[in-house]
């Protein structure tokens, strides 16, 4: 395959994957708490070819998450919490803690503060907080739970020192790399009652990107075409000489 046509492909292959990450955000543009995907592009460059930049192939070389903080939207619903600075909310997941930004829990039969995915909401100290259901309930600043003015439970944050220790797990969670790393509290952090984090996907610069994409796609394939269309008329000019 000559340079031309293994460069383009190569940018194809990398634009396919930007395509699928910005489809994924666009699809959860409307998911509360969901932290939007990137991408970081680098140069592939073959094993003794240092010295020849025609060889470098363009790739997606990892991708990253935005933890950015999202739009605050008012809900009004007593259950609905949100987190105003770096942290996340610890939930039990089937396979040991996860942390989330979605703060949109409801009440398990059994009382439990718990997620839209059932996970129970994790407390300080607590593995669970368990409610009266239909009583009033109040969230203060720093996570304290109180019911009919009796303590319930604080609600568990979690802040770590880099944000490479976690990897998403689903729409909206993420779970530690290392399960022996322990997380902190963050000092910062409001918990805001009757508030949900939108996600922090941009919906017009997504569309902007998915166009542009698509462009960047359409002129490569052109590339390509143009490629394969070089390397026939070569093929037959040699074969005219050889006549």
């Amino acid at each position: 395959m000559d340079v031309l046509t293994a460069t383009a492909a190569s940018g194809l292959r990398s634009r396919m994957e930007s395509l699928e990450l910005l489809a994924n955000n666009v699809a959860n543009a409307a998911t509360g708490g969901y932290k939007a995907d990137r991408e970081f592009y680098s140069l592939y460059v073959g094993p003794g070819q240092d010295s020849d930049p025609s060889s470098t192939m363009p790739l997606v070389e990892r991708h990253w998450t935005d933890l950015s903080q999202g739009v605050l939207q008012s809900t009004g619903n007593q259950l609905d919490v949100a987190l105003s600075g770096s942290g996340f909310f610890t939930v039990a997941g089937p396979n040991g803690p996860l942390y989330t930004r979605n703060g949109n829990f409801r009440l398990a039969p059994d009382g439990r503060l718990v997620t839209g995915d059932g996970y129970a909401v994790m407390g300080v100290g607590t593995t669970s907080l368990t409610l009266q259901p239909s009583r009033p309930l109040d969230i203060s600043n720093d996570g304290n739970v109180q019911q009919d003015g009796n303590a319930i439970g604080q609600l568990a944050i979690a802040d770590f020192p880099s944000n490479r220790v976690l990897v998403k797990q689903g729409s909206n969670y993420f779970r530690l790399t290392d399960p022996a790393l322990q997380p902190t509290t963050p000092a910062s952090t409001s918990i805001l009652q009757g508030k949900l984090e939108a996600s922090n996907t941009g919906v017009a610069e997504a569309a902007v990107r998915l166009v542009n994409v698509m462009r960047q796609f359409e002129m490569l394939q052109k590339a390509v075409s143009l490629g394969v269309e070089m390397n026939r008329r070569a093929v037959e000019e040699v074969a005219k000489v050889g006549a």
